[in-house]
């Protein structure tokens, strides 16, 4: 399933990500790609606020792995910085794949071979105004089938 909405601010950004995060499961990867200042960041606010975290979600840029714990623990991590593929591993990030957590990466693309199968891509990328992202979302593998309906009013819903 692949589907294209429009957010026309970055408040309109992370409600998106709130409203997609509710659909999400311990285990899920959620892959944000798209150029800088294009929302990655905002929209993994939108998705703790689902997962019913209440420490302030930052960019983990310099940190490149954060750990929030709410209803559900999220790791947020940026592959930014990453020069090789061993970083990743050296991250521990494949071992943190597929436990009781929600992972949302950003520059996900970069290590795409590296990621499961099952997974949610967000690609963001400029609109026609200034504050508008036109944000593309691919759901990935069959445990996403049964939640197609969820996840479709979640990208119509404003």
């Amino acid at each position: 399933m692949k589907a294209c909405v429009t957010t026309a601010s970055e408040a309109e950004t992370r409600a998106l990500g709130e409203r997609i995060g509710v659909l999400l499961r311990p285990g899920d990867v959620v892959v944000l790609d798209g150029a800088l200042g294009m929302g990655k960041t905002a929209f993994a606010k939108g998705v703790a606020r689902a997962l019913g975290v209440t420490d302030a979600v930052v960019s983990p840029s310099f940190a490149m792995v954060r750990e929030y714990e709410g209803r559900l623990r999220m790791l947020h991590v940026d592959v930014y910085r990453l020069d090789r593929f061993q970083e990743v591993h050296d991250l521990g990030l494949d071992d943190e794949l597929g436990e009781q957590a929600v992972t949302v990466i950003e520059w996900g693309g970069r290590v795409g071979a590296l990621l499961p199968p099952e997974r949610l891509v967000v690609a963001l990328e400029p609109g026609d105004g200034d504050d508008e992202r036109r944000v593309t979302i691919e759901a990935f593998g069959p445990t996403w089938a049964g939640r197609l309906d969820g996840l479709t009013a979640a990208i119509g819903s404003r």
